[in-house]
């Protein structure tokens, strides 16, 4: 998605500077369409490509967002069960590494 949206305004974009540039500067050996439409080309292909890469990487983060907030909510407990089953924690951990290291 990231890239169809990336080359239609790549595409404007292209349209709209190459357009600046063949009335600014002329058209060049080439001719307006040629000049006019490598403008375009090569302004889509930047465009769709970083959009494909910004879409990818928050369909990720997305994601992952996603997976974190379905995860299940632990019960609310008062100050000293959360510090018993902290404690409780530590030691487990303190095992395993001694059991480990062996």
């Amino acid at each position: 998605m990231g890239a169809l949206m990336g080359g239609g305004v790549g595409l404007t974009i292209g349209f709209l500077f190459g357009s600046w540039s063949i009335l600014q500067h002329g058209a060049g050996p080439r001719g307006v369409l040629s000049t006019l439409s490598k403008t375009m080309l090569s302004s889509a292909a930047t465009f769709s490509f970083f959009l494909a890469i910004g879409s990818v990487i928050r369909n990720d983060s997305l994601e992952a967002a996603h997976l974190q907030m379905t995860a299940p909510i632990p019960a609310i407990r008062s100050r000293a069960e959360g510090f018993q089953l902290m404690r409780a924690r530590w030691e487990e951990e303190r095992r395993r590494g001694s059991a480990s290291r062996l």
